[in-house]
């Protein structure tokens, strides 16, 4: 159990949070809008799963 939450915790899943939670302060915000954050935010979840996927294939 700790073993799989220390690698939930590297830095592709800090910035993952961290960007998702920036875009959904600037759409509450009204600075962008929800087309163009379900835009950026299926990029960044694809990137990320994309990886981990890449990392289990190895």
């Amino acid at each position: 159990m700790l073993e799989r939450l220390s690698k939930l915790i590297d830095v592709k899943s800090i910035m993952t949070l961290a960007l998702t939670g920036g875009f959904i302060g600037l759409t509450c915000a009204g600075e962008i809008t929800g087309d163009q954050f379900l835009t950026i935010f299926t990029m960044i979840v694809g990137f990320y799963f994309g990886t981990q996927a890449q990392k289990s294939g190895k």
